[in-house]
């Protein structure tokens, strides 16, 4: 892996987003380990292998330039930031480090009801203002992304919480998920 760690502390933001999946830690995700990881943030067994199969098979071959096709769909984390898509809210910049004034800006154009916070209507507003004309695979992927986002992530109230996002751009969310569901079993 070319002297990539999958723990480095000079991941960018976006490497950290998706390390999570990398649940052996070799800097190489594959589709079993997406299962895992998706079970292990709460997603059940259907959603979970759902969403394996469409984020290997929309990522794979785009962080693995110029080498031959795998069956095993392999997802280098080194080469994430070859996945960004247009039609986002491009938080992350072009080498995948999460730029805080985006973020804010964000917020301060598409957060009506709540500072803190987006409701179902404003996200749909935040991806209709984000779209890129005639790129359809961008909205389709912003969608699906911010869409899951919101039903797994959403609060009691129905807001998705700024801090909440913010730990998914900076790539802390999905262990703090883990371990919340790990205390709720034990204490069960």
């Amino acid at each position: 892996m070319s002297g990539f760690s999958a723990t480095s502390s000079n991941q960018s933001a976006l490497q950290k987003h998706v390390a999570f999946f990398d649940r052996n830690k070799d800097g190489v995700i594959y589709p079993w380990e997406t299962f895992q990881g998706c079970r292990a943030i709460g997603l059940g067994i259907g959603i979970s292998t759902l969403a394996a199969f469409l984020i290997i098979m929309g990522l794979s071959r785009k962080t693995r330039p110029g080498k031959f096709p795998n069956l095993l769909f392999p997802i280098e984390v080194q080469n994430i930031v070859n996945c960004k898509h247009t039609s986002d809210c491009v938080v992350y910049d072009a080498e995948g480090n999460f730029d805080p004034e985006k973020f804010e800006e964000m917020f301060h154009k598409h957060s009506q009801a709540n500072a803190n916070a987006l409701t179902a209507d404003e996200l749909s507003g935040m991806l209709k203002a984000n779209r890129v004309p005639k790129d359809y695979h961008g909205w389709i992927g912003s969608w699906v992304e911010w869409k899951i986002f919101f039903y797994v992530c959403k609060d009691k109230n129905g807001l998705l919480q700024k801090e909440t996002i913010r730990a998914c751009y900076t790539g802390d969310l999905f262990e703090q998920m883990e371990q919340e569901r790990a205390c709720e079993k034990k204490r069960n």
